[in-house]
């Protein structure tokens, strides 16, 4: 697919969401937010983490968010807090 304007789409919307919930959306929650297809949308995230120049992944040999720059999809020792609540984790 290899569109440049949902992939931002996508990484703005990911982002977003790691922000309000804690955590990174799967890609069927993604093909909702984006109002697209889950194959569109799972293929929109996978062009996002490539087209990224600084530290998205996927987690190995998955189609799942490991790291959404500057979150961690998985727990870590980095904890994240804003105004008194933690519910981030850092790369």
């Amino acid at each position: 697919m290899n569109d440049p304007a949902l992939a931002q789409r996508a990484y703005t919307t990911i982002m977003e969401h790691f922000v309000e919930h804690g955590r990174g959306p799967h890609y069927t929650e993604l093909s909702v937010l984006l109002g697209i297809s889950t194959e569109e949308a799972r293929q929109a995230q996978t062009d996002a983490v490539e087209g990224s120049k600084i530290g998205c992944w996927l987690s190995p040999l998955t189609d799942y968010i490991g790291s959404w720059a500057p979150f961690s999809n998985l727990p870590t020792q980095y904890l994240i807090s804003v105004d008194g609540v933690q519910k981030w984790y850092g790369q």
